[in-house]
């Protein structure tokens, strides 16, 4: 299948970044995975899980620790696990706690970000896990590739079967318990796929950005949106928009790509902001 888009590009995209291998996979790696933050996002914003994403992108320092601890090459089943456990975790213990989530959540950070640091601190220094910060989407594998057409199928398969308990549960969390929905489950499972997307994901875009891909495109579509189709379309039209943009202008100007693709999220928000600003205001003349 790989060798299929290489041909692919090589006919239709007459530009020189298109000739080099690493842009012909960091191209597919975005259309695969930017459709993804964009469904997942449309959620994280609705149910106002901002903070929550930014935790569990931090936890990734734990799981990277936990494994080179454990002696494993390759971090992510440990960071996976470590996150999927956070995201159970918070989940249950707002159910005993009734404590705000923000506070749920700050203590949670706190103790993952401190875990991750302590621990790393004990193998060296940080010098040699900075790829979890920043990312790097241009070293991705054909392997790595095929994991993500994996979580996009797994993803859009959860939404079909489980979106319109998802939506219920979070416009309104006790209608859908009186509708027989598990809120509990569907909260949980909504989780735990957020955090493993977010794992999977965290060696090409990193911990510092990884939140501000899952945000902004679901931020910009809303001010365009008028139900929850038009806000998931506009969602993910914004973020492939963003993404392909991003990951082209980071090739001519010579930027780390992820943090350039937020860049350009960033402007995605701000003109659909202005433009919905403008249009309201043309209305009420």
């Amino acid at each position: 299948m790989i060798e299929l888009w290489y041909q692919f590009i090589d006919r239709c995209l007459p530009f020189d970044w298109a000739h080099y291998v690493f842009m012909k996979n960091a191209l597919l790696a975005v259309l695969v995975i930017t459709p993804v933050y964009a469904l997942l996002g449309t959620m994280v914003v609705s149910n106002r899980m901002v903070f929550f994403t930014d935790v569990l992108g931090h936890s990734a320092l734990a799981g990277v620790a936990i494994g080179v601890m454990c002696g494993i090459g390759d971090p992510t089943w440990p960071m996976i696990i470590m996150a999927v456990t956070l995201a159970v975790a918070v989940n249950i213990f707002k159910r005993l706690t009734q404590a705000p989530m923000d506070t749920i959540l700050g203590v949670f950070m706190a103790f993952m970000v401190a875990l991750g640091i302590a621990l790393l601190s004990r193998q060296g220094g940080f010098a040699k896990y900075t790829v979890y910060l920043i990312g790097d989407i241009l070293a991705v594998t054909p392997s790595q590739i095929t994991w993500l057409m994996a979580i996009f199928v797994a993803v859009f398969g959860y939404w079909y079967t489980a979106g319109n308990a998802l939506i219920l549960t979070s416009v309104n969390s006790s209608l859908a318990h009186s509708r027989r929905i598990k809120t509990f489950f569907v909260e949980t499972s909504f989780t735990i796929i957020l955090a493993i997307v977010v794992m999977i994901s965290i060696k090409l875009v990193g911990v510092l950005i990884i939140n501000s891909l899952l945000v902004l495109p679901a931020a910009a579509s809303r001010h365009f949106a008028r139900s929850m189709r038009s806000y998931t379309v506009w969602a993910i039209v914004f973020s492939v928009i963003s993404g392909v943009a991003g990951l082209v202008a980071s090739y001519y100007w010579g930027t780390a790509s992820g943090a350039t693709i937020v860049l350009f999220s960033v402007g995605c928000y701000l003109i659909s902001a202005l433009v919905s600003h403008f249009l309201s205001a043309v209305r009420k003349e």
